[in-house]
């Protein structure tokens, strides 16, 4: 929102003086989300009443439909004052603005309100009105002076439709800890919390199966076991848990023959390095540069124990159960949708089946700038946390709600394009930063051209020359 600095430099004579625009002071008619804040400095000094006279200062917010008088500003003779203070009771009306005895008036008086901002507001003036009172409440002289029209800032959003995905590829992962019998290869469901941890994996397959939407296309089984020596022996352990939880998975489902693909890792010393990296295991430097050199397994893991006894111990209770685990990955088909009913129930009930195209083509539905429209968007940046684009089309929408404060969450992960610099621009004129807004507007333009991008480029200037009325 433009923000309009606004002083009154004198009232003389009963008629104003000159008025001006003044950047140094503190008067301002800014617009903060769904409420417009006038701050306006008034000049008293030289505005004197006649000791029965009375003169009343009321700020006025003027559009084109619509009049809103703010609360006035009184200024009242000697004998005035004595006569509405003795009166009180009668003209209650008087004393509910502020008012001043003509020898006691500031010499400045600061002038604030905060309004409920309506549409009508956008291009409205301000003015004072000055309305001089002789004894038995006659008006003498009225006369309006205009100070200067508020004018909103409109952005023009810039957003970006995502390419349609031919085929909407997922998939599921999770990590299963199943305990085995010592140098033993086949899995016993009541062992231990095998069942629990099986069924991870089973669960994960059932609600896939369940779901009409969507089509399996292969499931991934990888097998670790902990680094303890010798290696050639968590070889031959790895690989036949893996093959074991294969078959077990396979006797439970029909599934084609290359349905599960299966591989293997004899010891897990990155979960190993991970797990002391994020620890506070005495001599942890020390270890980790144990874990990185290039010692084969067997070696390194007997320099571990020897060197550092009482930490490989507390490993080997804490950290080695974990490293022997077998990840699961299930690569699966989503279908696509087309009718927008449908579109609408799969948002309310599953929006993570949509694709970033699916949820677009949704937004099409709704009027920009609402709530409904506003929530596709927020929605799918949630669904897909890491795509610049998601992030940039939900930051035009929630700027579009001028709740600017997400936009700027959205836009620091949005990355660099000239769409998210132009965006960037549109906030900072948001946030009444023209200069900064005009900077941006211009680099997102020398960006479009270099991306060939006439939409942009063209929309980049226009915004750029707006940013000039605005920072002049």
């Amino acid at each position: 929102m433009k923000k309009l600095i606004i002083t009154i430099l004198a009232i003389m004579g009963g008629s104003f003086a000159t008025l001006s625009a003044q950047e140094d002071t503190a008067c301002s008619l800014v617009r903060e989300g769904k409420e417009l804040k006038v701050d306006l400095n008034l000049n008293l000094a030289t505005e004197g009443a006649k000791s029965n006279r009375m003169i009343v200062l009321t700020p006025m917010l003027v559009g084109e439909s619509d009049t809103l008088n703010l609360s006035s500003i009184g200024i009242l003779g000697r004998r005035r004052y004595f006569y509405y203070e003795r009166n009180e009771k009668r003209y209650p009306e008087v004393f509910e603005n502020e008012n001043f005895r003509t020898n006691e008036r500031p010499e400045t008086f600061r002038w604030r309100e905060t309004l409920a901002y309506m549409p009508w507001m956008d291009g409205a003036s301000l003015k004072v009105l000055k309305q001089v009172y002789g004894c038995c409440n006659d008006l003498l002289e009225e006369n309006i002076t205009d100070l200067k029209k508020y004018k909103d800032y409109h952005p023009a959003f810039q957003w970006i439709v995502p390419e349609a995905e031919l085929s909407k590829v997922r998939a599921l992962q999770g990590s299963a800890f199943i305990d085995f019998v010592v140098s033993q290869t086949d899995i016993r469901p009541d062992y231990r919390e095998n069942r629990r941890e099986i069924g991870k994996i089973l669960s994960t397959i059932d609600s896939l199966k369940a779901d009409s939407d969507i089509t399996m296309d292969t499931l991934y089984i990888k097998g670790f076991a902990s680094p303890e020596s010798p290696y050639k022996n968590n070889t031959r352990l790895a690989k036949g848990r893996t093959l074991a939880l294969k078959d077990y998975v396979s006797q439970l489902y029909k599934f084609d023959e290359n349905f599960i693909i299966t591989s293997y890792e004899p010891e897990d010393w990155a979960g190993l390095r991970r797990y002391v990296e994020e620890s506070n295991i005495d001599n942890r430097e020390a270890i980790l540069e144990i874990i990185d050199c290039d010692l084969e397994p067997d070696p390194k893991e007997w320099k571990l124990k020897s060197t550092y006894p009482k930490e490989y111990k507390f490993l080997v209770e804490n950290c080695y159960p974990a490293l022997r685990h077998s990840d699961y990955r299930i690569v699966y088909k989503i279908r696509t949708y087309t009718d927008i009913e449908e579109l609408k129930k799969v948002f309310q009930d599953a929006p993570a089946k949509l694709s970033l195209r699916e949820f677009f083509t949704l937004s099409t539905t709704y009027e920009p700038g609402t709530e409904d429209f506003s929530k596709v968007f927020e929605v799918a940046s949630l669904v897909y946390p890491d795509n610049e684009i998601a992030k940039l089309n939900a930051a035009n929408a929630a700027m579009s709600v001028k709740d600017l404060d997400k936009a700027e969450r959205y836009l620091a992960k949005a990355g660099d394009s000239p769409e998210a610099t132009y965006a960037r621009g549109v906030l900072a004129g948001l946030n009444q930063k023209y200069s900064k807004a005009k900077e941006l507007f211009e680099k997102a333009a020398e960006g479009a051209v270099k991306a060939s991008n006439t939409e942009l480029q063209k929309k980049a200037q226009q915004a750029s020359a707006e940013m000039d009325e605005f920072i002049n």
